[in-house]
């Protein structure tokens, strides 16, 4: 069996935000051959998408699991569906949001259901800040930079405003 290392963003803004994260994040635990291994603290930032949308709230994890890339997307699409996320509109409100940014360092994965690392990443404040709290020295192919590297070059980083501490089975 091959682990993998996983970081995953996690984001909701529907709600109780911090309950569906939390709930999100006791069903990934929950996951066949899976461990959480860190969660970042949570950081609400401003909407991207529609006007009229509330807050967000989001935060990064890191998982180790057996689970290929595929079939990790598939449990994850699975826990957003269970927590009631509707995908009616692109970059609309939602109760939560679990994306796949990287596998372990340096790999890369593309498929019509999913790219690794997250094709957005590089530009998103509001992920790369919490990635950087649990995992500033992990790898981004293909040109190897660090999220730490990544972070500092982001623009906006300034509106990603620290809410709390890491989320637990609360």
């Amino acid at each position: 069996m091959r682990w993998h290392t996983y970081h995953i963003a996690l984001g909701a803004n529907l709600g109780d935000r911090e309950s569906y994260l939390a709930s999100a994040l006791r069903a990934i635990r929950a996951l066949p051959e899976t461990r959480l291994s860190r969660v970042s603290s949570l950081y609400e930032t401003r909407p991207v998408g529609p006007a009229g949308q509330g807050m967000y709230l989001n935060a990064a994890a890191e998982l180790r699991s057996a689970l290929d890339p595929e079939m990790l997307l598939g449990c994850l699409l699975g826990i957003e569906a269970a927590l009631g996320r509707k995908r009616d509109v692109r970059w609309g409100a939602r109760v939560v949001d679990l994306d796949i940014l990287l596998c372990g360092d340096r790999e890369q994965h593309a498929s019509p259901l999913l790219i690794i690392p997250h094709p957005m990443l590089r530009t998103r404040p509001f992920v790369l800040v919490p990635l950087a709290e649990i995992a500033p020295d992990a790898v981004c192919p293909p040109d190897g930079r660090t999220v730490r590297e990544l972070c500092a070059d982001v623009q906006h980083k300034e509106d990603v405003r620290w809410y709390r501490k890491p989320l637990q089975d609360d």
